[in-house]
């Protein structure tokens, strides 16, 4: 790789780490072509995004940002997985972690925040930004929907108490 093609990779590798609400680095050693491939397309399926770049260019990468912290752990083969939602890649990598044994999580970072292998794992547990919002427009629209059929009773009943006064004058 020629040195602007290096600087290139640090520097939007930089702004990855800038933008990106949370990092999981793991070691992929022993994985196949065809397993990696797997899990990106896993990935991008939830808007994850899988890197695997030199470590030294990483941590060149790393400084100035608060993901800075976790440059100790880029050691041997390593990934870095990295999304917009907090819990995206966590739970993208810790699912195929579970699948495959050779992926193995080395921790990672939210923001400033340094996570373990077990606060990756902890994070993969939460539900996914999409999730939450779909539970809350439901709780939101339940109590829409009690008001209108407790409204919508009453009338239900006096329409029910004309039809039959009208069923029994027609009868009479």
């Amino acid at each position: 790789m020629e040195k602007a093609a290096k600087r290139e990779l640090v520097s939007t590798m930089n702004e990855v780490f800038q933008e990106a609400n949370v990092v999981v680095v793991a070691h992929y050693a022993g994985l196949t072509v065809a397993e990696l491939t797997a899990l990106r397309g896993k990935a991008r399926q939830q808007g994850v995004s899988v890197k695997v770049a030199k470590n030294r260019l990483v941590k060149l990468a790393l400084q100035g940002t608060d993901s800075a912290h976790i440059a100790d752990l880029f050691t041997g083969p390593t990934l870095v997985a990295y999304s917009a939602d907090p819990v995206a890649a966590p739970k993208v990598t810790s699912d195929f972690a579970k699948t495959n044994d050779k992926l193995v999580i080395l921790g990672g970072a939210m923001g400033s925040t340094n996570l373990n292998p077990e606060g990756v794992k902890a994070l993969a547990t939460l539900p996914s930004l999409d999730e939450l919002r779909g539970k809350l427009i439901g709780l939101i629209q339940a109590p829409a929907q009690k008001i209108a059929s407790v409204v919508n009773a009453p009338a239900g009943q006096l329409a029910r108490v004309f039809g039959a006064y009208a069923k029994k004058d027609e009868a009479a």
